[in-house]
């Protein structure tokens, strides 16, 4: 039994390694991530991975202490074992058992069936953390304590950020099952095209916070952002009814039925859909949605004549049924950019998998739900607390944080630890993460309060200007018909193929005969199989290509988180 305890002792001190950056991925809005330049919706991949990685070796070295205090005949013994030197046993099972809980019910198989079972028991993670502290004491825990202390940065930020009540200006229920939603935002909060927020409805959940991409652009208006959300489980059929509901109500009653609270937007600093002058955006269904982005930032920028890369833009859509089609009709491309074909070569093919041709009702007028818009009160847009652009504010909470975690770290020792002599290995644990708590909420609540000070300061500026908010969305009609697409969408440049998918080969074939040796962003937001499949058919291209070819680059963005 001795060397399954070695073993033991091993497979735990692994995997407290692997726990030091477990909790790196899923700092939103971290400082570490930007600086990285790796996408929140990527880095969750990485969490995912390390959370199994670090699981399987906490539970190895649990297990295998089992069996040998089984074989020693002192099982129940050291379990229930709580000691002021060394490893404190109780806390580490309770630890254990806390992320078991977390593991099991992060499994694809059931988060997919009860997202909420999931969602709840990830709290746990407090559990988890604190009694591992307890479990090893201070001297361990400071090793795996950097990224725990990056985490709790980022998580105090969101809780002041997501306190405020956004204003949703208005809301819209399409036809094919989607809801858009326009909040309110300051001037002053930065974000870009590929942008996306988590967004809390408290009618609904005052846990639950989904991740959507954001559809409109930065300079479709300074007080506004859009989100569309596809009507796919509970959370969103909840609001997808109460937004139909209120929409029978007088005007104005979706503020009160309808409470919203943001967390960011998240992204890159940079707008780096620009960086190339050949695009070709690939959807599959709502993956349409921060193309749309994409798309009114670049007509945008080409009608006010700002630096614009792209010039030859290729959408590729694949939506499962026609109804879908109007999505394309939320961005009036003449009205933000006339004369754009002029300017720019966008083509758009479009293909309609679960319709062999098109439907006899083309042309049918179909009814769209829109809550009245309601004027925006004062101080109900989006906090800016989080966003791109404050990279000033954002280093000095971290920097003031980290400064109060050693300054406290040092009173403790000088004043409480070594004056009274505390060897007791858990309760200095605890001391620790009581210090980086303390440190945060403290020193960097300061720099917080300053920051907040800041954006009042701001908006009120913005309130005294003229030109308040103008909502272009507002004033789309409120009837949506499948003709609408080519009204908009001019037929030379929009083609719909029923009952087909989107051939990547010929696709790509076609778009190396015609554009030649240039570089090419390949942006893809669908299904993990279509992201697959324009991978594999790059990696094909790249293998065989030639000098006169195009050179493909290759960027996924997916929330299936």
């Amino acid at each position: 039994y001795l060397f399954m305890e070695s073993l033991g002792l091993r497979f735990g001190l692994i995997g407290l390694f692997c726990f030091a950056f477990l909790f790196l991925p899923v700092a939103r809005g971290s400082v570490l991530l930007r600086l990285i330049n790796i996408p929140f919706e990527h880095a969750t991949k990485y969490h995912v991975w390390l959370g199994h990685l670090t699981m399987l070796l906490f539970t190895a070295h649990g297990l295998l202490y089992v069996v040998a205090w089984t074989i020693e005949g002192s099982l129940l013994q050291e379990i229930l074992s709580w000691n002021d030197i060394g490893i404190a046993i109780l806390p580490g099972v309770i630890s254990l058992l806390a992320g078991l809980l977390m593991w099991v019910t992060s499994m694809p198989p059931v988060r997919k069936l009860n997202f909420e079972l999931f969602f709840y028991t990830h709290q746990l993670y407090v559990i988890f953390v604190v009694f591992l502290a307890l479990h090893v004491g201070d001297f361990l825990f400071a090793f795996a304590a950097g990224g725990i202390f990056i985490f709790l940065l980022d998580r105090f930020l969101r809780f002041c950020q997501s306190r405020r009540v956004v204003d949703i200006i208005s809301a819209k229920c399409l036809p094919c099952g989607t809801v858009e939603l326009v909040l309110a935002k300051p001037e002053n909060l930065r974000y870009n095209a590929l942008s996306f927020v988590f967004l809390q409805v408290r009618e609904l959940s005052w846990l639950q916070w989904h991740p959507f991409s954001v559809s409109s652009s930065p300079m479709d208006g300074k007080y506004h952002i859009s989100v569309l959300i596809k009507v796919l489980g509970k959370w969103t059929e909840k609001l997808r009814g109460n937004i139909l509901k209120s929409s029978e109500d007088v005007q104005c009653s979706l503020l009160t039925k309808l409470t919203a609270s943001v967390e960011g937007p998240y992204g890159h600093e940079i707008p780096y859909h620009m960086m190339y002058e050949n695009l070709i955006l690939v959807a599959g269904g709502i993956g349409i949605s921060p193309f749309l982005a994409i798309l009114s930032d670049i007509l945008h920028s080409v009608h006010q004549g700002k630096p614009c890369l792209p010039r030859n833009i290729l959408i590729v859509w694949a939506v499962k049924k026609s109804d879908e089609l109007p999505l394309l009709s939320t961005i009036d491309m003449e009205s933000t950019c006339p004369s754009f074909s002029s300017k720019l070569n966008l083509q758009t093919h479009i293909y309609v998998t679960r319709e062999s041709e098109p439907p006899l009702e083309e042309g049918k007028v179909e009814s769209t739900v829109e809550s009245s818009l309601c004027p925006m009160s004062k101080g109900c847009g989006m906090s800016v607390l989080v966003g791109t652009g404050h990279n000033i504010w954002s280093g000095l909470y971290v920097i003031s944080s980290t400064l109060g975690f050693v300054i406290l770290i040092g009173l403790l020792d000088i004043l409480y630890i070594n004056p009274f002599d505390i060897s007791t290995w858990w309760y200095k644990g605890l001391l620790l993460v009581a210090c980086m708590v303390a440190s945060v909420f403290i020193f960097g609540g300061f720099v917080v309060g300053l920051w907040h000070l800041w954006d009042r300061r701001m908006s009120a500026k913005e309130q005294s200007k003229d030109d308040r908010l103008h909502v272009n969305k507002a004033e789309h009609t409120k009837t949506v018909a499948h003709s609408d697409l080519d009204k908009r969408s001019p037929e030379n440049f929009t083609s719909i193929n029923y009952g087909a998918r989107p051939d990547f080969n010929e696709i790509f074939g076609t778009v190396s005969r015609d554009w030649g040796p240039v570089d090419v962003g390949v942006f893809v937001c669908g299904p993990p199989s279509l992201q697959s499949s324009v991978a594999k058919e790059i990696r094909s291209h790249t293998l065989r290509r030639q000098s006169i070819d195009p050179v493909f680059h290759f960027n996924s963005h997916s929330f299936d988180l």
